[in-house]
């Protein structure tokens, strides 16, 4: 074979690869765009839930699901880009926005078919969500709606009682490991938090009863 047979060969190879790369960069560029919007979309939903601004929080979970349905559907000929860390932490954030708005509001959280995640970004952003629940029991210590703190500091137990349970290496779960030690420690702030305040409110009411009780004996 001759030198222009074979370099002919191999241009018509290298153009190939060219125009294999191109496309795959360009489904990564589309894909970190995506990414961004979707996390930012995510961010403002729960900063609409930890204030009770529900039409707000709907507003941007609907813009979110839309953006990670186009997010999944451009990476699907690209499993190395959609299992990329900017991705995968996107749909994380997604995750853990529809699922801290299900926990808020007391409603069955979503499953991850249903939010079209995989199991280990769901896991990870069950962490992260139930972790965000802490300034939830705050706000409501704020205003003594025990109840509602409890019910929430429970669910919070519930989480990490369930995710404790999945010991496999960071590459399977995403580094779930990790987050759920983070969250363990916000679990335990949390319940001091709580347990402090319900033993003030617990003594504020004691001291009301005798109040009134030594008011009756004067008369």
């Amino acid at each position: 074979m001759s030198l222009r047979e074979t370099t002919a060969i191999l241009s018509e190879i290298g153009e190939r690869i060219r125009e294999g790369m191109e496309e795959k960069n360009h489904a990564r560029e589309i894909a970190l765009e995506r990414s961004r919007h979707l996390i930012r979309f995510c961010a403002t939903a729960i900063q609409a839930v930890h204030r009770g601004d529900w039409e707000t929080a709907e507003l941007h979970l609907a813009e979110a699901e839309k953006v990670a349905t186009e997010l999944l559907a451009e990476t699907e000929a690209h499993p190395d880009i959609r299992s990329a860390g900017y991705t995968q932490d996107a749909l994380k954030e997604y995750a853990e926005a529809r699922l801290t708005y299900a926990f808020v509001r007391d409603i069955a959280p979503p499953s991850p078919s249903e939010i079209l995640v995989d199991g280990a970004a769901y896991l990870n952003g069950l962490a992260e969500a139930a972790s965000e629940l802490r300034r939830s029991i705050l706000d409501l210590i704020r205003r003594d709606q025990f109840s509602e703190a409890e019910r929430l500091l429970a669910l919070m137990d519930g989480v990490y009682g369930l995710l404790v349970t999945f010991d496999f290496p960071d590459m399977i779960s995403g580094g779930l490991r990790r987050r759920v030690d983070s969250m363990r420690m916000v679990l335990e702030r949390t319940r001091g938090d709580l347990t402090v305040a319900l033993r003030q409110q617990n003594l504020q009411e004691a001291l009301r009863r005798l109040e009134s009780r030594l008011r009756e004996d004067e008369r």
